[in-house]
């Protein structure tokens, strides 16, 4: 029985699958079980795996550490793309093994904007400013 995507996000078995997913992921990577020269000369983070509703594509979100070379790294994970489905078959119980498909983690540039725009001096007058809405009744009323 296939199931609806739901509008309040990814349901409870997509999360598990894709947590399982993104374990299975990050231990071929991290024991460098795909012979290849870029993937074994970074470490790869896998901070999330999204499955789709039916469970049969699987995006990896990665970050190689310290953000170096993220695209010669994209590019050899798609390359052994084919291998790495394999080992996750093997590490993840599934009717059927999902198909890999790898994003560049943008948490981490989020994250920095974020900050950023809570550190311009704008934000920080803003901050600083006693808000009129914030007084208290009493000192209004002279009471």
């Amino acid at each position: 029985m296939a199931q609806k995507p739901s509008p309040t996000g990814p349901s409870q078995r997509q999360q598990r699958v894709a947590e399982l997913v993104r374990h299975a992921l990050a231990e071929v990577l991290q024991r460098g079980d795909v012979q290849d020269p870029t993937l074994s000369s970074h470490v790869i983070t896998v901070p999330e795996v999204r499955m789709s509703p039916d469970l049969k594509l699987a995006t990896a979100y990665i970050m190689p550490l310290g953000g170096q070379d993220e695209a010669p790294v994209l590019a050899a994970l798609d390359r052994n793309r084919k291998v790495l489905r394999q080992e996750v078959a093997r590490r993840v119980n599934l009717k059927y093994a999902p198909e890999l498909r790898f994003r560049r983690d943008e948490t981490f540039d989020e994250a920095a904007r974020i900050d950023r725009l809570l550190r311009d001096e704008r934000v920080q007058r803003d901050l600083e400013r006693p808000d009129r809405d914030d007084a208290e009744p009493d000192a209004d009323s002279g009471h």
